[in-house]
């Protein structure tokens, strides 16, 4: 026999599950929150939060920019048609209109009768998402089910709602103004002249090559470095022109001033240490090993490629620590390879081992050095240039026997074409081309006896 015990207990059993439910659905808008890195994705979950929560027939956000523009972007509802049609009616809202009225509360009752007449007979609970210092937006939760009915309990839940809802948009608010501060530092002159002095403002002679290099800045003030340094300085003319040089390429891992000082820093490092004459791997492990305790502190990383050319054997030597490899496209079989060598980014590990290469140049090979401002530069589309368009590139550029120079200006001018002329890099492009000269080689003469 059912009893009213029974009945006592199957109603408690089911606020019980309500309960869970509920909290399980805070929990997770909370969780959202947090680990939130797409504003319109958390945007999104609000409106079926609401909904769920209480049990209603739909609910819908609107979500407005902090100068009091619509957010119309980020107008977000559950899938029904009665949402679709208001929706529809909001986004056709004038911008004037809304902020022609005086005041949040005139505001709120002008969006509120508007919601109200496109709903009809539905019962709706409304309620602001409250920003500091600004009307963030307003959701609506609404039912027309008979029976149903808004108790302290449902205008709570929701309430918390968009409160959190706030919190997103404050937080999203705080990011976006960091990012513009960022991008006004990144353009302060002082990180300019820092990167400018950092970069020669020459290509050197160096016997039976020629070089060009260039360093693309972005709109921000980025880590890119190349340098070409003597092994031995103190020789002059000719026999400078003869003797190993160091070709180094390397990238801070960061932007801004920061960067640009600290490869300040290693290039006054790396220059002392190439006098030391010792092969590449040793050179980026005592490098490594000297700069580990200011990269340290600064919480920052460098990649960096080392390599020394002896041009009257035509050999390089090479090591790398986490850089992109340089490419080089050889004449004899037409086609482009990666050099790279074992080694962890400069900074990662206080006892890291590099490990060292070497390779003899042929007459007419072409070595290209690079950063990933150009490989990850980003097109109309979102896509990025990646190494395989630069390996295109360069094969197309060499086997039409370009100069260095000239190849230069064609890698740059196609990626200037990938990324279109009226946008800027997001970071800086540097590339440096070493082409060996073509050298004409005469034919290996044979002793023996002479034709008749």
């Amino acid at each position: 026999m059912w009893t009213a015990s029974d009945s006592l207990r199957q109603l408690l059993d089911s606020l019980s599950r309500e309960q869970r439910r509920n909290q399980e659905l805070l929990t997770s808008l909370g969780f959202a929150l947090r680990s939130f890195t797409n504003l319109a994705r958390f945007l999104e979950l609000v409106p079926l939060m609401a909904m769920r929560l209480v049990e209603a027939e739909g609910a819908l956000l609107v979500v407005f920019h902090d100068d009091g523009r619509l957010w119309r972007e980020q107008l977000q509802a559950t899938q029904c048609e009665r949402c679709a049609e208001v929706l529809r009616q909001l986004v056709a809202l004038n911008d004037s209109e809304l902020q022609s009225l005086s005041g949040d509360e005139a505001l709120v009752r002008f969006l509120d009768q508007r919601v109200a007449r496109s709903l009809g007979e539905a019962q709706v609970f409304a309620t602001s998402v409250a920003c500091r210092g600004w009307q963030g937006g307003r959701l609506y939760v609404f039912s027309s089910r008979v029976g149903f009915s808004w108790s302290e309990v449902h205008r709570r839940h929701v309430q918390l709602v968009a409160d959190l809802t706030a919190v997103a948009l404050e937080n999203d608010g705080l990011v976006q103004q960091q990012r513009r501060h960022e991008r006004l530092d990144r353009q302060l002159s002082t990180g300019a002249e820092i990167q400018a002095q950092l970069l020669p403002d020459h290509c050197p002679v160096i016997a039976g090559v020629e070089l060009a290099a260039r360093c693309r800045p972005a709109f921000e003030v980025g880590g890119d470095y190349y340098d070409f340094i003597p092994t031995r300085p103190q020789l002059s003319g000719r026999r400078r022109e003869q003797g190993r040089w160091a070709l180094v390429m390397g990238d801070v891992m960061g932007k801004g001033i920061p960067a640009g000082l600290l490869m300040t820093l290693l290039r006054g490092m790396l220059r002392a240490e190439v006098l030391s004459g010792h092969e590449p791997g040793r050179i980026l492990h005592d490098l490594n090993a000297m700069a580990q305790e200011d990269l340290a502190h600064s919480h920052r990383f460098v990649t960096l490629f080392y390599s020394d050319y002896d041009p009257r054997a035509r050999q390089l030597r090479y090591a790398n620590a986490a850089h992109n490899p340089p490419l080089i496209w050889r004449r004899q079989g037409g086609q482009v390879e990666r050099l790279d060598a074992a080694g962890l980014l400069i900074g990662l590990q206080a006892d890291a081992a590099f490990s060292s290469q070497q390779l003899v140049l042929e007459p007419g090979d072409v070595l290209l050095y690079y950063t990933d401002g150009v490989t990850e530069a980003t097109g109309f589309s979102g896509e990025r240039f990646e190494e395989k368009r630069l390996v295109d590139a360069l094969q197309h550029s060499c086997r039409s026997g370009a100069t260095a120079q000239q190849i230069l200006e064609q890698l740059f001018a196609r990626l200037d074409r990938f990324v279109g002329a009226d946008r800027t890099l997001e970071d800086d492009a540097s590339l440096v081309v070493l082409k060996v000269d073509e050298a004409v080689r005469l034919p290996t003469l044979t002793t023996g006896p002479m034709a008749s």
